[in-house]
């Protein structure tokens, strides 16, 4: 019997060394100290979709409100949609 719980003791132990852990630890940082490049980068290497050019979510739904509008009545809203690729891509049409 001895012997079983010495090969059952040996094999748990070996299925325990296979386990990694982490350790995490909070550090105070300022985020004056990084530029805005490298915080743009840390967030792009993180998958966010960073909008560079400024526009905001408010001013982006007051453009997508007014070419609702204008494509509900039939007017033009080029120029909205022109405005909102522009802050959205960055691009000129």
């Amino acid at each position: 019997m001895s012997l079983l719980v010495d090969n059952f003791l040996s094999d748990r132990i070996y299925k325990m060394s296979k386990h990694y852990y982490t350790t995490t630890a909070e550090v105070e940082i300022e985020l004056t100290d990084f530029d805005t490049d490298d915080l743009i980068e840390e967030l792009e290497a993180r998958g966010v979709d960073y909008n560079t050019n400024g526009v905001d979510g408010d001013e982006m739904r007051i453009l997508l409100e007014n070419i609702w509008y204008k494509r509900r009545t039939g007017s033009d809203y080029q120029q909205e949609l022109d405005s909102l690729i522009y802050g959205v891509l960055g691009k000129l049409v």
